[in-house]
């Protein structure tokens, strides 16, 4: 499925090059409503810092968007090595201290201290596949590439 993509993309680098947009609109309750491209999604605050608990945090969004990626990731490289997998999970959690989002502490980070992922396997490869399988998930997951080098942020 993507050797014709990755031929044209050697052939052609600037045919590589996308953009990538993500949209909200504030909306009622001190929501952000998303377009996600296949959905809407309401993200609103955490609990911890005054939200209800019915909408979407944009720290869990985040930590979903790692565990998507690199399942996808995950997959697509299982698929390239050869590697049969029966079953696979993807777990991601961040630690947060909330007083530095709410301006209590000043020595507080905002944002997290640590995230952790972890990968739960069935399959039959042996330990330096699944190394390798690892080290290849890492190096093309896209968000976990982005939150490991933090590109510039511009904002207007």
């Amino acid at each position: 499925m993507q050797k014709p993509l990755k031929e044209r993309y050697r052939d052609t680098p600037e045919a590589a090059l996308i953009t990538l947009r993500a949209q909200g609109r504030i909306g009622e309750d001190l929501t952000c409503k998303l377009e996600t491209g296949k959905a809407l999604a309401a993200a609103g605050l955490h609990p911890a810092t005054g939200g209800n608990g019915a909408s979407a945090c944009s720290g869990d969004m985040l930590l979903e968007a790692l565990v998507a990626c690199a399942g996808v990731t995950l997959n697509s490289v299982a698929t390239a090595l050869g590697i049969a997998l029966r079953d696979a999970t993807v777990h991601a959690e961040g630690d947060l201290d909330f007083r530095g989002t709410l301006g209590v502490a000043k020595d507080a980070p905002v944002g997290f201290r640590e995230i952790r992922l972890r990968f739960d396997l069935d399959t039959d490869a042996p330990p330096e596949q699944i190394a390798k399988l690892r080290e290849l998930t890492e190096r093309y997951c896209v968000v976990y590439q982005t939150l490991r080098n933090s590109p510039p942020i511009l904002i207007s």
